[in-house]
């Protein structure tokens, strides 16, 4: 057979090793208990075998085949007669299913679509889904596939789950498909519909079905799979509702990507050029993962939000934006590496028109680590003529030729714990040598590229460039003087106590979201009041947070912790053993 992934990333191990003291953890568990997570076929088969209907749906990318032939397997083990049937029999063909999604790819643009109107049910001949029936003279009758739960079956469910970096590693081998098509495509082109069509529909597959599965699978792996029983699973989502939680990180290479992200996670593969991402708090992206008896299952992160996302995030929050985690936490490392492409973000009314997102990109730069001489690009020289930028901008991208970037745009000296400000519209990027924790809202992929130092990406290609666009969003008086006033952010001491100060790290006016900082000697008490927070320890090697509600997490250098509006209040201690700096970013 083919390779299944394409990436040099571990696959997740059905049991934890534990990391290091001190090290930096890439597979944070939260536990169930005892007896809570099962990793074998014949353990599932033995659960189901005398249900007699059972109905096995599941998310784009998951290899249903493989799932049934191990299962079926496993049943047969048992003397258990099973009849199987495929809900892809009943879809539309992908003729019909081209034409359904079309409105919403974008024509020929290689990266922005529109976020689909659409349901699962769109995707399936309303006919051929109600011909399918149980034979009532079979022992067991298993109805499989993404939408089996479309067909109306009255029986146990099964859902299996994949995280989204999964799904795209598979991706890039040309093992999977997209939802309805044919066959395999260009790895961009299936991310692209992947991300504006089948994500969004199954999303809400996904939230429909939620109160009512019976069993959760962990598909991600080949040969073996971990799973537990829904009323488990949904207890834990309520706990780390009410409390908080990690979600599993996920790192990617990159053009311009640096080397400091592999000094301090010794559990990455070390045979990469770079790191240029670690995904701390995608949320659209990464999952969670829970634990019991050593053994991880992990589920993509909105399973939290569909369970609870009330108590997540706050009625306020929730009441703004929906099931839709507003932070997001990332790391650009360029140390020992390139300059990030020029680029900008759209505007929030350009993102909702255009593109069907509720939230665009407000982001900031939190500077992590630096190098003396380390810069960061911000706005514009104050002489900027936005014709003569847009003109110089074609014409390096027409004839390859190098722009000159000190002309145009202003650059401000990175500084480490500084906090660089990025709303909508302002040009923007990070020069070699930063490690940049990127505090921003949710969004990440609309980003207008207007220039890219002449780099390739690790395939050899030139990345896409959008000037049109980027010139569509820009703000051209956000330039000279006023980028270091208004755009590099003035910290100011808000509170102090004994063992602790809590600073103000004020973000842009235009930012929906704000940042403190707690610079923590001993101990420090901290109430959500009614809001979400996200942290990251950003100075010192360990701390430990403790909720009002009793869940204990233990955070080393540069995690991301997700403390829930519901947990009330939690403690930050100490146990570095020298002084540490939190950063809590918030909606505001």
């Amino acid at each position: 057979m083919s390779e299944i992934r394409k990436t040099t990333q571990y696959l997740i191990p059905v049991e934890k090793k534990a990391p290091a003291a001190g090290e930096y953890d890439i597979y944070p568990v939260h536990d169930l208990g005892a007896g809570s997570v099962s990793s074998d076929y014949r353990e599932l088969a033995r659960r189901i075998a005398g249900c007699g209907t059972v109905i096995v749906d599941g998310y784009v990318g998951v290899r249903f085949d493989d799932f049934v032939s191990r299962l079926n397997e496993a049943l047969a083990a048992l003397g258990v007669k099973t009849l199987w049937w495929s809900v892809d029999s009943a879809l539309k063909s992908p003729e019909e299913v081209d034409k359904l999604i079309e409105p919403y790819l974008g024509g020929d643009d290689p990266i922005f679509g529109f976020r689909a109107k659409l349901s699962l049910s769109d995707f399936f001949d309303a006919g051929k889904l109600a011909a399918i029936r149980p034979d009532d003279s079979a022992q067991l009758n298993i109805i499989y596939g993404t939408g089996a739960a479309l067909a109306g079956w009255e029986g146990t469910l099964v859902y299996l789950d994949i995280p989204k970096n999964e799904i795209q590693f598979r991706s890039r081998a040309g093992s999977v498909r997209n939802l309805g098509a044919a066959c395999p495509d260009a790895p961009k082109k299936m991310y692209k519909r992947f991300y504006f069509i089948d994500w969004v529909v199954l999303n809400r597959h996904k939230k429909a079905l939620l109160p009512r599965i019976d069993i959760f699978v962990d598909a991600q792996r080949e040969t073996e799979i971990t799973w537990a029983e829904g009323n488990v699973v949904r207890a834990g989502l309520d706990r780390l509702a009410r409390n908080g939680f990690r979600v599993r990180p996920w790192f990617e290479p990159g053009a311009w990507g640096g080397q400091r992200i592999k000094e301090f996670i010794n559990e990455l593969p070390h045979d990469v050029p770079n790191y240029a991402w670690s995904f701390e708090l995608i949320v659209p992206e990464n999952g969670i993962i829970f634990g019991g008896d050593g053994k991880m299952l992990e589920l993509s992160f909105d399973s939290v939000m569909y369970e609870a996302g009330e108590d997540v995030v706050g009625k306020e929050c929730y009441a703004a934006y929906g099931d839709e985690f507003p932070i997001r936490l990332d790391y650009l490392d360029n140390f020992d590496g390139g300059n990030l492409s020029i680029q900008c973000h759209p505007r929030k009314e350009y993102i909702q028109k255009n593109f069907g997102e509720v939230l665009t990109q407000e982001e900031t730069y939190y500077i992590l680590d630096t190098k003396p001489g380390a810069e960061v690009y911000l706005g514009f020289k104050e002489d900027i003529v936005p014709e003569e930028f847009e003109a110089a901008l074609k014409k390096s991208h027409e004839t390859a030729t190098p722009l000159d970037v000190e002309k145009y745009i202003n650059a401000e000296p990175s500084r480490k714990h500084g906090l660089y400000l990025i709303p909508p519209g302002t040009l923007h990027s990070s020069g070699r040598n930063n490690l940049v924790l990127e505090i921003s809202t949710t969004p990440y992929i609309f980003t207008f590229k207007m220039y890219d130092w002449m780099a390739l990406d690790l395939d050899g290609r030139p990345r896409p460039i959008n000037i049109r666009r980027a010139m569509e969003n820009l703000y051209f008086d956000r330039k000279g003087s006023r980028i270091a006033e208004e755009f590099v952010s003035h910290p100011y001491m808000m509170e102090k106590g004994d063992g602790w100060e809590l600073w103000h790290v004020p973000t842009h006016k235009n930012h929906s979201y704000d940042v403190h900082r707690y610079v923590v000697d001993t101990e420090v008490e901290v109430k959500t009041e009614g809001k979400c927070h996200a942290l990251n320890l950003v100075e010192g090697s360990s701390a430990t947070v403790i909720t009002e509600g009793g869940m204990t997490f233990h955070l080393t250098y540069a995690e991301s912790l997700v403390i829930s509006a519901a947990a009330g209040s939690y403690r930050i201690i100490n146990d570095s053993g020298k002084q540490i700096m939190m950063v809590k970013a918030f909606m505001k």
